[in-house]
C-alpha cells in the first residue's frame, strides 16, 4: 500500500468519477484505475463496484475512508514538522497564477536574501487542505473559503473572458449583451466542479427575465474550447489565461464579468515578516 493510492482513492470517493478523479489529481484515467486495483489486491477487497454509468463505493470503502484522510493528513503534518528552521514560505497555486506569482517572490527574495519561497503546484481542494495542515503557508484562490483556522484576503480581481467559436453568429461584434447571449446555449463545467462560475452566471443574469439557455455539461475530460470547436452555436466563460487560438472572444457590454483572486492563511496569528512581505508583492504585482 502506497500514500499515493490512499490518495487517489479518497479523489474517486468525493468525485464518483474516476475520469473526475484523474483530472483533480493530474493523472491519466488508466493510471488511476490501475492504482485503485493495486490497492484492492493489496487489501483483498473490492472498493468500487464499477459499471459504464456510475462507480459506487462498497462497504469496505465506508471504513477505510476516513483512515486514509487521516493518513494523508498525517503526512502533510509529518512533512510540515520536519520542515527547516531556517526562513522558508511554501506557496500553494495553480500553474495559472504562474506568472505573477513568480514575480511576487522575486521581489519577496530581494526583500529577504535569504529566505527559500517554494511554487508548490496543487488542485484547488489540495490548496486549501495543504494550509490547514500547515504543509502550505499560503494558497492562491479564485472566488474564497469559509473553513475554521483560515483566513482568506482578496488581492485582485480578474476579469472573465466569453468566448465562441469563431463560427459563432455573434463573433465579430463589437460587443454584446446578456439578452443576446440568452439566445445561445452556455456550455460550463457541472456546478459541482465549478460552482464559483455557475454563481458568476446566476449573479449576472438576475435581473433579467430570463436566465442563460445552458447546454449540456462539459465533461471534465473535455475542453471548453474544444467543446466550442464542436458546437460553433453555443458560448462560454473562460478565466483570462485560457483563451485559445482559434477562438473568439467577446465584449460584454456594461459590467464585465469578474471574479476575486484571494489569499488564503493560517488564522493563528503566526505570520512571518517574509509571508507578509510577499502578500504585500502579490498586491501589487
Amino acid at each position: 500500500m502506497e500514500l499515493r493510492q490512499l490518495a487517489y482513492f479518497v479523489a474517486v470517493c468525493e468525485e464518483l468519477s474516476f475520469s473526475r478523479a484523474a483530472s483533480r489529481c493530474f493523472i491519466s484515467q488508466s493510471a488511476i484505475s490501475h492504482q485503485i486495483a493495486r490497492l484492492e489486491r493489496d487489501l483483498g477487497v473490492n472498493l468500487f463496484e464499477r459499471s459504464t454509468r456510475s462507480v459506487v463505493p462498497t462497504d469496505a470503502t465506508t471504513r477505510l475512508l476516513p483512515l486514509a484522510k487521516q493518513m494523508l493528513s498525517l503526512e502533510s503534518a509529518i512533512r510540515a514538522a520536519v520542515r527547516a528552521s531556517g526562513p522558508r514560505i511554501r506557496l500553494a497555486a495553480n500553474m495559472s497564477f504562474a506568472t505573477r506569482s513568480l514575480s511576487a517572490i522575486a521581489g519577496a527574495r530581494e526583500a529577504h536574501p535569504g529566505a527559500e519561497i517554494e511554487f508548490v503546484i496543487k488542485p484547488f481542494r489540495q490548496r486549501i487542505q495543504a494550509v490547514a495542515d500547515g504543509d502550505c503557508d499560503l494558497a492562491l484562490i479564485r472566488g474564497s473559503v469559509d473553513q475554521p483556522g483560515l483566513e482568506v484576503e482578496k488581492l485582485w480581481v480578474e476579469d472573465l473572458v466569453l468566448a465562441t467559436s469563431t463560427a459563432h453568429p455573434l463573433a465579430g461584434r463589437d460587443s454584446v449583451t446578456l439578452t443576446d447571449l440568452g439566445a445561445y446555449p452556455l456550455l460550463l463545467p457541472p456546478e459541482s466542479d465549478q460552482v464559483l462560475l455557475h454563481n458568476v452566471v446566476r449573479a449576472a443574469f438576475a435581473d433579467l427575465p430570463t436566465g442563460p439557455a445552458y447546454g449540456p455539461p462539459i465533461p471534465l475530460d473535455h475542453t471548453a474550447t474544444m467543446e466550442l470547436i464542436n458546437r460553433p452555436d453555443a458560448w462560454t466563460i473562460l478565466y483570462a489565461d485560457s483563451q485559445t487560438e482559434g477562438i473568439a472572444t467577446l465584449h460584454l457590454a456594461g459590467h464585465p464579468l469578474r471574479i476575486p483572486v484571494s489569499a488564503v492563511t493560517r488564522s493563528d496569528g503566526r505570520r512571518s515578516p517574509i509571508l507578509d512581505t510577499l502578500l504585500a508583492a502579490l498586491h501589487c504585482s
